[in-house]
C-alpha cells in the first residue's frame, strides 16, 4: 500500500508522535484552509514535519531545548517523511478546562494551549488522537511550493510505500491512552 496525503506539524510534534511521547495534535487549521475552517481530509496520512512556525516559547520542557527557530518562509530542499499515522478520534473542545486537562498528552505548554484557543475564540479546538507507525525506509521527497504556506494537508508528488510499518505503540498502550482522553474530554 502507498500513499501521498500528508499532514503537516511542526518537526517536534512529529518526532514526539514517532517515538510514543505522544498521540494528540492540537489543531485550528492554517491560513490556507478551505473555508477558513479545519476539517479532517483523510483518516490515514503521512506525517510531514515543518520547521517554519517551531516556537520554543511554545513548548514543555525538554522539548524547547530541542527547538531552533528558523526565518519565516524557510523550509529544507529534502523533507524526511518516516512515519505515518492513523486518525482514530477527533474531538471538538472548546473549554479552556478541558484543553488544560489535556497538558499531559502532548508537547506544547500553557501559552501554546491559550493562543490556540483565543485564535478563532468561536471556533472549536481540533483534538486528533493517532495511532503512528514508522515506515520501514524513511523516504526522502524534494520540497515542492505547493508543499509551503499555512495549510494543514498536502498532496505529495510522491507515492511512499506503508509496506512493513510498525506501530509505535502496542494496541494495549494505545487503547489506554485513548481511553484516559476519552475520559478527560467526556468530563468537561
Amino acid at each position: 500500500m502507498e500513499l501521498s496525503h500528508a499532514l503537516k506539524e511542526w518537526a517536534i510534534a512529529v518526532r514526539a508522535l514517532e517515538q510514543g511521547e505522544m498521540i494528540l495534535l492540537l489543531r485550528k487549521g492554517g491560513i490556507r484552509e478551505q473555508g477558513g475552517k479545519f476539517s479532517v481530509d483523510h483518516e490515514r496520512v503521512l506525517l510531514y514535519p515543518t520547521y517554519e512556525h517551531q516556537n520554543p516559547h511554545l513548548l514543555k520542557a525538554p522539548y524547547d531545548a530541542k527547538v531552533q527557530s528558523v526565518p519565516s518562509g524557510w523550509h529544507p530542499d529534502e523533507i524526511q517523511i518516516s512515519s505515518f499515522a492513523d486518525i482514530t478520534d477527533i474531538f471538538q473542545v472548546t473549554e479552556a478546562t478541558v484543553v488544560q486537562a489535556l497538558y499531559p498528552y502532548h508537547v506544547w505548554n500553557a501559552q501554546f494551549v491559550e493562543e490556540r484557543l483565543k485564535w478563532k475564540p468561536k471556533s472549536p479546538l481540533y483534538v486528533l488522537a493517532l495511532r503512528s507507525f514508522k515506515l520501514a525506509q524513511p523516504q526522502s521527497i524534494s520540497y515542492q511550493s505547493e508543499y509551503g504556506g499555512c495549510r494543514s494537508w498536502v498532496d505529495l508528488n510522491a507515492n511512499i510505500s506503508l509496506e512493513n510499518a510498525t506501530p509505535v505503540l502496542t494496541d494495549a498502550a494505545y487503547r489506554e491512552q485513548i481511553e484516559a482522553i476519552k475520559a478527560v474530554v467526556m468530563s468537561g
